[in-house]
């Protein structure tokens, strides 16, 4: 579904992504505070990306996490940031209305 541009993105495949948020996984929107505000996925936290590296405390011992974004660019680099940390079982969710969809079908 991500294509060559979610793959460039580090997107992962919805399977994956559905099963995550089947299983409980930690929701974070990597906006800004005022783009969250707008609207997000029910249940997200909102830990904008130039926060994540100070805030890895709150990724340790989850199941998993699924970050998201507006485009999947800023949820790429915080997957990145929380791989480089050593917090296991990121996915970069892409987009949040992409994330949204997946939640409102469980």
């Amino acid at each position: 579904m991500f294509g060559l541009f979610g793959q460039l993105l580090g997107q992962s495949g919805n399977n994956e992504l559905s099963e995550a948020v089947k299983n409980g996984a930690f929701l974070v929107d990597v906006r800004t505070p005022g783009e969250f505000s707008g609207g997000s996925v029910p249940g997200a936290v909102n830990i904008p990306l130039d926060q994540v590296s100070s805030q890895i405390a709150r990724f340790k011992g989850k199941k998993g996490v699924v970050v998201f974004c507006k485009s999947g660019m800023r949820s790429g680099q915080a997957k990145s940031i929380l791989d480089q940390n050593g917090i296991p079982q990121v996915i970069n969710g892409g987009t949040w209305q992409n994330v949204n969809k997946l939640v409102g079908q469980q």
